[in-house]
């Protein structure tokens, strides 16, 4: 059954990549409440070129974006579940210590990476950005408390290429009590070996999408979640910031293509 796409949000960073984006304005960033003094902001994408191998440093291209307009975003709080597996694959459905792969709705997403200047956003390569987040039943991989200690599904790392692009498939997030539906996502460089930036926040899906994705196989199994963006204590937190990060989806295949445009105030 091919999937349909109502009532997506269109703001702030969540804009289609091709679309140019507003100006930058200034907010204190923060953890469940607090912001954090980094600026982030989100920048048009250009088109995805192949992944390029691991690096060691982060460097920003020469050329700039397409449309290096940029718009500040918020980081969220880490949460509780991040594990550094450093995992490094573009297809986190499979848990490695078995072979076994996540069943749910596909996910192709797109991060693209770029670092913010006074002439706009410049393409970011060699960032790495790591991505987990809970499978279709709501648990996470590698957590005591989960029982899941020694799993690592729905966890990985990309660097990102000379286009500032980091790629993954992985499957649309499940849902569990307390929180609306979401991806974690850090992004860090290093130089060498000692680590120079780091920026944490999550991704959110609009609820009608959502929706439709739950009517199917295996998230139809479950009771009906308990929590929706309006009402998720991250989402709302910091004057409604989940608003900007907000993933853009689209139909793809069997399931769907999320893209997701970030730049940062790194040195």
């Amino acid at each position: 059954m091919r999937p349909t796409v109502n009532g997506l949000h269109r703001t702030g960073a969540m804009t289609q990549l091709a679309e140019p984006l507003i100006s930058r304005r200034t907010l204190l960033l923060g953890t469940l409440g607090l912001w954090f003094g980094v600026l982030v902001a989100a920048c048009t994408g250009r088109n995805p070129s192949a992944l390029s191998s691991p690096s060691a440093s982060a460097s920003a291209s020469s050329s700039s974006l397409a449309t290096p307009a940029c718009v500040v975003t918020p980081a969220e709080t880490e949460g509780p579940y991040f594990v550094d597996e450093r995992l490094n694959r573009s297809d986190i459905t499979t848990d490695p210590s078995n072979g076994s792969a996540q069943s749910g709705m596909p996910l192709a997403l797109t991060f693209n990476v770029a670092r913010m200047g006074t002439s706009g956003c410049t393409a970011l390569s060699g960032a790495q950005v790591d991505v987990w987040h809970c499978d279709a039943s709501g648990v996470y991989s590698d957590v005591s408390a989960q029982s899941s200690v020694g799993k690592r599904f729905l966890r990985g790392y990309q660097v990102t290429d000379a286009g500032g692009v980091a790629k993954f498939t992985t499957i649309y997030p499940g849902w569990y009590s307390g929180r609306a539906v979401h991806i974690h996502f850090k992004i860090r460089t290093f130089a060498g070996t000692s680590k120079t930036y780091e920026f944490t926040s999550q991704l959110f899906f609009d609820d009608t999408t959502t929706d439709l994705v739950y009517k199917n196989a295996p998230y139809s199994g479950r009771p009906s979640r308990d929590t929706r963006n309006q009402t998720d204590m991250v989402y709302t937190s910091n004057g409604n910031s989940g608003a900007m990060l907000l993933a853009t989806l689209t139909p793809s295949g069997a399931g769907y293509a999320a893209a997701f445009a970030i730049g940062l105030n790194a040195a």
